[in-house]
């Protein structure tokens, strides 16, 4: 699981240093260990998880929308969904929670060093995807040519904002983004699905890794639009974190064929799922 935590079973007392407002029912949540411990000996990698605990009400997977390369806070991106979620963003500043992990099989950074890099987000995929995204850019040398596509349904829904537009100011990274529709005519980018932006820039599928996540139908159509570009099976990989409950392989929510998401993934190579029917 690429950690370095004594014990990732063991619950961790954390308290809530901010709550950020993002989009509509969604928070980003920056936590401190309360147990003398430090985020660099965590030990988590871009693309895994924890499990938040809230005793009393219970506990909901989080994905980690920050990379190990920034170990003063961990920052979760949080939707409110459920018990779990409403109890915490019932609380302030302060606060003391409970967290497990980090979980899960996260992004093949020794694939991906040295490479070019396709990053393709969909809505709320950004979340996950986000802690590979400022990873690579925090340690741009180790890394080729990056792209990043972000699609979301309207311009009301795009995640990180502002962080996304400061990507403008970069000439290190190739940022396009899109909004499936515009009805107040404000959008002054490409408008259409996510996979229309491929038609926007070139890319060398022989040279380039391409990492997604979104939701099942984005992943439908731009599986289809890169293997029809020729990119390797060998060289795609996709999140599947829907679904995930118990964090560790017992619950048996997540399972995709022989796979619990939990535990062989949340990060899959293409080639590994790709005849799974419910995978995608």
């Amino acid at each position: 699981m690429g950690t370095t935590a004594e014990n990732i079973y063991q619950l961790r007392p954390v308290s809530i240093v901010r709550s950020l407002p993002q989009i509509k029912e969604h928070r980003l949540f920056q936590l401190k260990l309360e147990d003398g411990g430090t985020w660099d000996a965590f030990g988590h990698q871009p693309g895994q998880f924890v499990e938040v605990s809230i005793f009393g009400v219970g506990e909901a997977p989080i994905s980690i929308s920050s990379p190990p390369t920034r170990s003063e806070h961990l920052e979760l991106c949080v939707r409110r969904a459920g018990s779990v979620t409403n109890a915490l963003f019932d609380l302030e500043k302060g606060a003391a929670i409970h967290i497990r992990g980090p979980y899960g099989r996260g992004f093949p950074l020794d694939v991906l060093r040295g490479k070019k890099l396709l990053l393709v987000a969909g809505g709320l995929g950004l979340a996950p995807l986000r802690s590979l995204l400022l990873y690579v850019l925090d340690r741009r040398s180790e890394f080729d040519e990056i792209i990043l596509m972000y699609g979301t349904n309207n311009p009301e829904n795009v995640l990180f904002k502002y962080e996304l537009l400061s990507f403008y100011d970069r000439d290190d990274i190739r940022y396009l983004y899109s909004v499936d529709r515009d009805e107040e005519g404000i959008w002054k980018q490409y408008v259409g699905v996510v996979t229309g932006l491929f038609d926007r820039t070139a890319l060398s599928p022989q040279e380039t890794y391409a990492v997604l996540c979104g939701p099942p139908i984005m992943y439908r159509f731009v599986l289809e639009r890169l293997l029809k570009l020729g990119f390797p099976k060998e060289h795609i990989y996709m999140s599947l974190e829907r679904m995930m409950k118990c964090g560790v392989g017992k619950c048996g929510h997540c399972a995709i064929g022989d796979k619990y998401c939990c535990t062989d993934g949340p990060v899959f190579p293409y080639r590994e799922i790709e005849l799974i029917k419910e995978a995608i």
